[in-house]
């Protein structure tokens, strides 16, 4: 009983977490998955590469990692004001290009931590980028 319970509270804190962002999407989706890579790449490179720009020493911070986390949670938060004001404008690409914005700085910075271990990087992920880029200048300017 208290697993069906657990589900059910589960169920209704997605549901009213979805509604703060106007719904779930796929580029919702993709955003928390390149939040998280981009984090983990970051304690990677802090953790094991000691050459993190984020802290004095290169090295893993608990500060600096603090400091990230609460970057990505004021990103969420920006993107629910942008689904609010999308709501109030009787719109629908303020969050879109709210979120693809954020997908193309968080796909930076994976990059970034990618060249900081060395890691080269393919020119078709180097287009991907180039091609958010314009997506998002065209969602400003539409």
């Amino acid at each position: 009983m208290g697993d069906k319970t657990f589900a059910v509270c589960c169920g209704i804190a997605g549901g009213i977490v979805a509604e703060f962002f106007g719904g779930w999407s796929d580029s919702m989706t993709t955003l928390v998955i390149f939040m998280a890579i981009d984090y983990i790449t970051g304690l990677i490179v802090a953790g094991v590469f000691h050459k993190s720009k984020k802290s004095r020493t290169g090295k893993l911070e608990s500060r600096a990692g603090f400091k990230g986390l609460c970057r990505k949670g004021v990103i969420m938060m920006i993107v629910i004001v942008a689904c609010r004001l999308d709501f109030e404008a009787h719109t629908h690409f303020i969050r879109d290009a709210t979120v693809i914005a954020f997908i193309t700085n968080e796909t930076l910075s994976i990059i970034e931590n990618a060249g900081l271990m060395g890691i080269p990087i393919p020119k078709v992920i180097q287009r991907g980028i180039e091609m958010l880029t314009n997506q998002e200048s065209k969602k400003e300017a539409g």
